[in-house]
């Protein structure tokens, strides 16, 4: 799930990014890129990123060898030919992400950012992070499930303490019935 929201933002400041690159690139320093850099390194920020290539690369031998299985060794030599060719692309997304976080946060911001998370406590938060998480996910379940199934009690206790009550109580005198008589008969 961590992985997941990192992703996500990841993906939307890159966008964002991509549209205000060319004028925000010239208002970086350069020690606010490596700033950047450093606590996107500190975060692993962009390490899930690591498999698209591979996983791409796998997904098109796939595909390719099932249209023409004859051709196996021959694909997956090109397809590994070219994925390694386009691997120092990868570098493009680590200057874009640094421009993400530098855009995000100050400089001193991004050091304090890489200093606690290259710190022991910071290296414990992030490598408990996902276990805390999924035992808290594991508690406010369970919360939730008992929350409802006491309301769902309380409710019915108090719907049949208020239903019962008004069956209870004496009818009203109903009102005489008029029989289209008059006053005079």
């Amino acid at each position: 799930m961590i992985h997941a929201r990192r992703l996500a933002a990841a993906l939307g400041a890159t966008l964002i990014l991509a549209v205000a690159q060319p004028a925000f690139s010239q208002d970086v320093s350069e020690s606010h890129l490596k700033a950047a850099r450093a606590a996107i390194d500190s975060l692993g920020a962009t390490e899930e990123f690591d498999f698209i290539l591979p996983g791409a690369a796998q997904s098109l031998k796939g595909e390719l060898i099932q249209k023409d299985p004859n051709l196996q060794t021959v694909i997956v030599e090109t397809v590994d030919e070219e994925a390694l060719r386009l691997a120092p692309r990868r570098g493009d997304l680590e200057k874009e992400a640094a421009l993400a976080y530098a855009r995000n946060f100050t400089e001193e911001e991004l050091n304090a950012i890489a200093a606690f998370y290259t710190s022991p406590g910071g290296i414990a938060f992030k490598t408990k992070s996902p276990l805390v998480t999924r035992d808290v996910l594991q508690a406010a379940d369970i919360w939730q499930k008992g929350l409802a199934r006491d309301l769902a009690v309380a409710v019915n206790e108090a719907l049949s303490k208020k239903t019962a009550s008004s069956e209870n109580a004496a009818p009203a005198d109903p009102a005489p019935a008029n029989d289209g008589g008059t006053a005079s008969d």
